[in-house]
């Protein structure tokens, strides 16, 4: 490693053209924010409309092919190669393996929109009349397409190459040994220490630094509005830096505790809470409405998704594909970085097939599950009772849970749980990226809680993520948080594709397993 100042101040594992050139990519997005919010919403306004109107293809088309190559890797014969030695088992049991994997990948982005964008599409559906039973009917057809397999297969695309290439060939946790497993020469993983390499790990800390403060923001502005509908707390922008003030605090000690402590603990707490609101929703909501929905729901789903995923314009409407569709395959795109790297390391000693079938299915019926108990619930007060939720949320889409709440019996300690879910899952995902980044910083070689190199690198990328957050609610709130995604996603696709390529190249020069 180079031997500089920054070598000497943080350790000697530290990657500085990763860290630096990183570093130079986010800072100034921190400082423009800061200094000229108004510029920065602009500049990333006209950056989103080219990107979305010349580009969706892409996002599209790349999307469906980790589905596939996902699926068809598991259902190969190379789906028995393990991640790790022959005869290794899984390090973590599977209700630990869930909880980390679902925390880190879905999360605080779930907690909000399981009833907003229902409500959304059910009041403005992209084809039809709206509040209607039929857009109700699609609104939760377009949740299951945007939660489903597809955002769980972009996490595969990452992850597996990561697990394999780390774990079953013995190279550091980086984005760029994945891709050059083999080197430019007789020493394995030389080509990761190129120019090349380095821009590739820099990119993967650019997408996901991108990617996950838009849920930090969408989790700061959910908590701030429910301080404000539930205890009557000031809401706008400067409640909002003071919860992610607070929070960036929590999520730094978090990743400095390590995964087996801090991030196994948060990650069950954070399903425990998910499964006793979904008790409570099941018990005191409409439960005959709730399970029709969600055999509707699953039906449409899996009949719907081969026509909705070889088309550029979604039920007909291209403006309304470009707007949702084309920002969550970003969105998972820019978090797959991340979410990939962190499933990685706590998937050693699963069989391929485990993972990708474990990965891409469980989470994903457990996210249609819980978002027809609360979503459905919130549809059913409107078409059953008028409760004028849409109302509420065509103003303000993160207040959507905490109306829904207020009409349910025990508001109180359903606005607290719901308030503890949101801050822990803001607390999980958070620290989870923070550990990544840090690992990334140092060539896969360290980056965790167990150094002193480690500590201050996430203690570094950790600040640097609550500023962000930060200074995108003050540019331009969530409009801004979406366009830091689909931003920060579009250059690593081309990188996702390659590693793809990489993967499947390696596994032939492997050959299958005997049966």
């Amino acid at each position: 490693m180079e031997s500089g100042g920054i070598t000497r101040r943080i350790g000697r594992h530290l990657d500085t053209t990763v860290f630096t050139g990183s570093a130079v990519l986010v800072v100034p997005f921190v400082l423009l924010g800061a200094a000229a919010p108004a510029l920065l919403k602009s500049m990333s306004g006209a950056a989103l409309g080219y990107l979305t109107q010349s580009w969706s293809w892409l996002y599209l088309s790349s999307v469906n092919l980790f589905v596939v190559a996902a699926l068809a890797l598991a259902l190969s014969p190379y789906g028995r190669i393990r991640l790790g030695r022959d005869d290794e088992k899984p390090e973590y049991g599977w209700l630990s393996w869930f909880a980390m994997l679902f925390s880190a990948g879905m999360g605080i982005g779930l907690v909000f929109w399981s009833i907003a964008e229902p409500l959304y599409h059910y009041a403005s559906p992209p084809k039809g009349v709206g509040a209607t039973a039929e857009s109700a009917r699609l609104a939760f057809q377009i949740f299951c397409h945007h939660w489903g397999i597809h955002a769980w297969g972009t996490y595969v695309a990452v992850g597996l190459p990561l697990a394999y290439f780390q774990f079953r060939k013995g190279l550091p946790g980086t984005v760029s040994h994945c891709l050059f497993p083999r080197g430019k020469g007789k020493q394995k993983g030389n080509g990761a220490a190129s120019r090349t390499g380095k821009l590739v790990d820099m990119l993967a800390v650019w997408a996901t630094v991108m990617g996950v403060v838009t849920s930090l923001g969408l989790g700061a502005l959910q908590i701030t509005s429910g301080l404000h509908l539930s205890w009557g707390l000031p809401g706008g922008t400067a409640t909002t830096a003071a919860v992610i003030g607070v929070i960036t605090v929590l999520y730094i000690a978090s990743a400095l505790s390590g995964v087996k402590r801090g991030i196994r603990m948060l990650s069950l707490l954070n399903v425990a809470l998910m499964v006793l609101l979904l008790i409570f929703f099941m018990v005191k909501g409409p439960f005959g409405f709730i399970l029709k929905t969600l055999g509707v729901a699953l039906t449409d789903y899996a009949t719907g998704i081969l026509p909705l995923s070889t088309t550029f314009s979604l039920f007909g409407n291209r403006d309304w594909t470009e707007s949702w569709t084309v920002f969550y395959w970003a969105w998972w795109i820019a978090w797959a970085p991340f979410v990939g790297a962190f499933i990685a390391t706590i998937s050693r000693g699963r069989t391929i097939r485990e993972f990708v079938l474990g990965v891409m299915f469980l989470p994903a019926l457990f996210s249609i599950l819980f978002s027809t108990a609360l979503g459905g619930t919130a549809v059913w007060l409107e078409l059953e009772q008028g409760a004028g939720l849409m109302s509420a949320v065509s103003q303000s889409l993160e207040a959507a849970l905490f109306q829904t709440l207020a009409h349910l019996p025990l508001y109180g300690l359903l606005a607290f749980l719901a308030n503890l879910l949101i801050a822990s899952f803001f607390i999980t995902s958070a620290d989870s990226a923070t550990l990544v980044i840090s690992r990334f910083s140092t060539g896969g070689h360290g980056g965790g809680p167990e150094s002193a190199e480690g500590k201050l690198l996430i203690v570094f990328w950790g600040l640097l993520l609550g500023g962000l957050a930060m200074v995108l609610i003050w540019s331009g709130g969530l409009k801004a948080l979406q366009t830091a995604s689909i931003i920060g996603a579009f250059p690593f696709v081309f990188v996702m594709l390659f590693l793809l390529a990489s993967l499947t190249r390696e596994l032939i020069r492997e050959g299958k397993p005997k049966a």
